[in-house]
């Protein structure tokens, strides 16, 4: 029996851009789990969710890269909206991220709260509880979430920066 789609949880924006990360399609369910330190069942619901949003073809195992773009661009800050937060330590996210800050210079730092984090910075919530620790094992997947924070948390400068380089960051991903 199918269970009933309530609309997209935070964590499915990771899994599908961990499933991007993957260079093939041959990809099983539990590696994607221990890499993100989520279990089965929360991965498994998470691509029923995604594959009901038109975001991947699990059959074909293939994010749609333009929907995909399509929500993250115009979607995801309104979805999943983030505000600055208090200060404190952690892994520097969005224009803070060292990728970022070759195109961006702000002496205004935002970070995933982390006791592993060596910043001192605005907190912006994660998407889910164990994404500083799945991106501490991913250079990749914490680039694409941390342009993805820009989105968010941006502005219009930045927000266009990071689009740019999703777009070029995605285009290799297998899709139709």
């Amino acid at each position: 029996m199918r269970r009933k789609h309530n609309g997209m949880r935070p964590q499915d924006i990771v899994i599908l851009l961990k499933i991007t990360t993957m260079y093939s399609d041959d990809w099983l369910l539990k590696d994607l789990a221990n890499s993100l330190y989520i279990s089965n069942s929360e991965v498994s619901e998470s691509l029923e969710r995604s594959v009901y949003a038109n975001l991947i073809d699990f059959e074909k195992r293939n994010v749609h890269r333009r929907n995909l773009l399509d929500f993250l661009i115009h979607g995801i800050k309104y979805v999943f909206p983030a505000q600055a937060g208090i200060l404190t330590r952690g892994v520097p996210t969005a224009h803070s991220h060292p990728f970022m800050q070759s195109f961006i210079s702000s002496e205004q730092a935002y970070v995933w709260p982390s006791s592993f984090g060596s910043v001192l910075g605005q907190a912006i919530e994660p998407f889910y509880a164990n994404q500083v620790k799945a991106i501490a094992e991913d250079e990749e997947l914490y680039r694409l979430l941390a342009l993805v924070d820009v989105i968010r948390v941006g502005k219009i400068r930045e927000k266009a920066v990071a689009e740019k380089e999703l777009k070029e960051l995605l285009a290799h991903v297998k899709s139709y």
